[in-house]
């Protein structure tokens, strides 16, 4: 396999770089250790042709403050937590309010916007650009100190992508982590996801407030466009009166969950190129973010940063369980080991 690494920029004085690896096939990842940022994936279509299937810039002065999580590790609570604030046994902590008075995919930095070590781990079937962090107890206001690791795996004879997350704390805390890169699977973003067809075994989502938390209800998805347990298009949603879907900006923010006693599996296809991308997950939901507020005078990569330029899949435990004791839990307990795996595999239909 190739392997390439290179001075991508400076980030608090500090040297962030730029791995990327490419197998047999010609499929190629590309990744950053600030914030774990998967900036391009080369994916082939039918025809055999390599193109990029993730949003990304093309420099670390393009992403800036990256508000929108290109790429990123989210945590270590991914999705929201209603008034940044939450109780684990007789305590009660605050951590940072970062969207208005709620707490946001783990507040001003999180894992998303600090730099992480790494190491490549090169061996004949595979290759892998292992980070990890150290996150302090008391950082953003979560209790522990933390040891993470997120390893990126690239086969050598598969076009797929295997994401390991692990962690450790002394103290009891949240852990709930996330990649929140936007698929879009038409080639070097020639067509926004509209058209994008997802399959997804669940019966059931999670109702938003106006805040876009959860109220805790389950609500089934029998008869309405929330029903993707057989192949429907992003599109349905998007042009969908459902109160649901209007809430969110027209389309889809909304957490399935997904039957925590197997290896769950979602499948994202575009007709017009032939792509097809499966996702297997030890994790109990799957977040589907449509792009709906993605509207920009930005250009990225030659294309104007636009609503529903890409897909998010984010596989995690339920945002903001904390609150909600019927949902499972991401509370990690002191010297437990927390671990999470998500497989994202390239095909063609």
């Amino acid at each position: 396999m190739l392997v390439k690494e290179r001075k991508y920029g400076v980030k608090d004085d500090k040297q962030v770089t730029l791995f990327t690896v490419k197998n047999k096939n010609g499929f190629e990842v590309s990744c950053m250790n600030y914030g774990c940022v998967i900036t391009e994936v080369l994916a082939a279509d039918r025809r055999g042709q390599y193109e990029n299937v993730v949003l990304g810039y093309d420099s670390l002065e393009e992403y800036g403050q990256n508000s929108i999580y290109l790429g990123a590790v989210v945590g270590r609570a991914a999705g929201r937590i209603k008034e940044g604030a939450f109780r684990l046994g007789e305590n009660v902590y605050h951590v940072t309010t970062n969207e208005k008075s709620n707490h946001l995919h783990g507040g001003h930095k999180g894992f998303s916007h600090v730099l992480w070590d790494a190491t490549v781990l090169e061996g004949a079937e595979e290759t892998t650009i292992e980070f990890t962090h150290l996150s302090k107890d008391g950082e953003e206001g979560y209790p522990g100190n933390l040891s993470m690791k997120v390893a990126y795996t690239i086969s050598n004879n598969r076009d797929e992508i295997s994401i390991s997350y692990s962690g450790i704390s002394d103290k009891d805390t949240l852990v709930n982590v996330t990649n929140h890169s936007y698929f879009n699977l038409s080639g070097n973003l020639r067509r926004d996801i509209l058209n994008h067809e997802l399959t997804l075994d669940s019966p059931t989502y999670l109702e938003l407030n106006k805040e876009f938390l959860p109220t805790g209800k389950l609500v089934p998805v029998d008869g309405s466009v929330f029903d993707f347990r057989e192949s429907r298009k992003i599109a349905d949603g998007v042009h969908s009166g459902h109160p649901q879907n209007v809430l969110v900006g027209y389309g889809y923010d909304h957490p399935f969950l997904l039957d925590e006693n197997k290896n769950n599996r979602i499948v994202l296809m575009e007709e017009k190129s032939g792509r097809k991308l499966t996702v297997e997950t030890t994790e109990s939901s799957v977040i589907v973010y449509t792009g709906n507020n993605l509207n920009s005078t930005e250009n990225m990569r030659g294309k104007r940063l636009r609503n529903h330029l890409g897909v998010c899949l984010e596989t995690q435990g339920p945002p903001d369980s904390i609150h909600h004791p019927h949902l499972r839990s991401v509370i990690l307990q002191a010297g437990k080991t927390y671990t999470s795996k998500t497989v994202y595999s390239f095909g063609v239909i």
